[in-house]
């Protein structure tokens, strides 16, 4: 079986400004050649409370050129093995911001998650940004869904009979349903 190969896009260049804080820390770069995202290091040593959330600092700032956003989204396995996500899930830097890039992360596992400096803490996904306009009418055209929306489409599958047993569910992974977010300083 043949591999299908695609030709990307060319690569848009993005300029980084290494700040202070950041000194000695590798830039964003790809882990893999078929990484969609770029790993981001932390530029401080902290831990964060179950519960809790803090913007963590990358010690960069960049410029990103105009037609474009990068997104920052959560590390998988941070997320499935100590409940470690960003939120605003994906966060977008626009391309006008020239402030130090920070990724808000929280902690919604059941033990204290320490930071060290340098680190992996997020991804960054570069994308193009389409601009729209938004034209007021007196009605809109009608669509099968109609004003359905929050789960009116239902939750199963039509082709779902039984619920599949995961023997690989880390026994540190439950629902999420009954946690108490805290507050900083709570």
């Amino acid at each position: 079986m043949s591999s299908m190969r695609v030709s990307p896009s060319s690569p848009i260049e993005i300029r980084v400004q290494r700040l202070p804080n950041g000194g000695g820390l590798p830039l964003p770069a790809y882990a893999s050649d078929g990484a969609a995202g770029m790993d981001v290091v932390a530029a401080e040593s902290l831990t964060i409370r179950p519960g809790t959330r803090h913007a963590v600092a990358t010690g960069f700032a960049m410029a990103i050129p105009q037609s474009y956003e990068v997104q920052v989204r959560p590390r998988s396995g941070l997320a499935l093995k100590h409940g470690i996500t960003c939120l605003n899930t994906p966060g977008t830097i626009d391309s006008d911001y020239r402030g130090e890039v920070k990724v808000i992360l929280a902690n919604l596992g059941d033990e204290p998650f320490e930071i060290r400096r340098g680190d992996r803490i997020a991804q960054l996904v570069p994308a193009p940004v389409q601009r729209a306009s938004f034209a007021e009418v007196e009605a809109l055209d009608d669509t099968a869904r109609g004003a359905g929306g929050f789960g009116s489409t239902g939750v199963a599958s039509e082709s779902a009979d039984d619920e599949p047993v995961d023997d690989n569910i880390p026994d540190n992974v439950g629902s999420l349903s009954g946690i108490k977010l805290r507050r900083p300083g709570e």
